[in-house]
């Protein structure tokens, strides 16, 4: 697998940049978390940092773990909402086209083919990962092969000037995924990590969570890459290259909800210097990601409960991170204004 830049970002411009925005005309302290301003700078190294083409990719692909009946919905439902974002339909497309994002779809692992016709990224690894209730989900080839997919994918689109990126995805039994390589990444029990997914009821949680604990007792990992090997889905290891990669192109990068949050959690176990690039744009529903926010030791800007994945939350989020790239750059100064300053 080839191996990522992502150098600490520099100190060099954080006082400069945190006395621009102290001097602002606003309290010290004020304007609470859009001092990711502070954090667009340095990723920039600028003063006065500009967002450029920004886009969010969604990443779609299959699970063999869903013969097991982790998920309410059938398999086909991601080749299904594949045809619609590409139709857009979805929510994600009504975002993007609100904010002026400009929206990819990828096939990472769809367990259907797409005519060569269609307005979609063409990178199927395979047909689905296969059930890691009984064997791992993926080789470590097909592992590679994701991750230097998606790091691709973030490669082309940098080079037609983007600098702030989102990831999304779509695939039926993720959550199984992104549950599983969570207690094991984040060494949490099993129960914590596991939620409703699209929208299990009691007795359909206590099964997964029951078959998830089995799973993770069959495979012993020692380090990330095993356990993406173990447990992921090509959405989730293709995600998690095109993150390493849009850090080490210096661009932002926009985190959302818990799929791609535990696709995060495996790039940063393999770079930890990746989570200085990131922005984490809301805490799902889902009844993990509170808890694995917590592990990463972030804090979201949104929280409303959306239980959606697509990018969706990194949709909503951008206006934010505008916002302050905007105060940063175009907000008086006490000086400027002629106001007098803290005494």
């Amino acid at each position: 697998m080839r191996s990522f830049h992502i150098p600490s970002l520099s100190a060099f411009l954080q006082e400069s940049l945190q006395q621009k925005i102290n001097q602002k005309t606003k309290p010290i302290g004020a304007l609470g978390q859009l001092k990711i301003a502070l954090q667009a700078g340095l990723i920039q190294n600028t003063l006065t940092p500009v967002l450029h083409h920004p886009h969010i990719v969604v990443f779609a692909a299959d699970h063999g773990i869903t013969e097991e009946g982790v998920s309410a919905y059938p398999s086909e439902v991601t080749y299904q909402m594949v045809l619609n974002f590409l139709s857009g339909g979805a929510a994600i497309n009504v975002f993007c086209r609100q904010q002026g994002i400009q929206l990819l779809v990828a096939d990472a692992g769809v367990k259907a083919d797409f005519s060569p016709e269609l307005p979609l990224i063409h990178a199927k690894v395979a047909r689905g990962t296969q059930n890691f209730l009984r064997e791992p989900a993926m080789t470590a080839r097909q592992a590679i092969q994701a991750i230097e997919r998606g790091s691709q994918i973030t490669a082309d689109i940098y080079a037609q000037g983007c600098n702030i990126i989102g990831f999304g995805e779509m695939g039926i039994g993720n959550t199984a995924s992104a549950s599983a390589l969570m207690s094991r990444l984040g060494n949490l029990p099993i129960e914590q990590c596991t939620g409703r997914g699209t929208g299990l009821d009691d007795e359909q949680l206590t099964r997964k969570t029951a078959i998830l604990a089995k799973a993770l007792a069959t495979h012993t990992t020692q380090n990330a890459f095993e356990a993406l090997c173990a447990f992921g889905g090509f959405e989730i290891a293709m995600m998690c290259g095109a993150m390493l990669q849009a850090a080490e192109s210096q661009m932002v990068v926009l985190v959302d909800g818990f799929i791609a949050s535990a696709a995060f959690l495996v790039a940063c176990s393999l770079y930890p210097t990746i989570k200085e690039y990131a922005v984490f744009c809301h805490q799902s529903g889902e009844q993990g990601h509170r808890r694995l926010l917590e592990v990463l030791g972030v804090s979201p800007l949104l929280n409303l409960q959306m239980r959606l994945g697509e990018g969706t939350g990194c949709a909503l989020a951008y206006p934010l991170v505008e916002a302050a790239v905007a105060f940063l750059n175009e907000m008086a100064s006490f000086e400027s204004a002629g106001i007098a300053g803290k005494v």
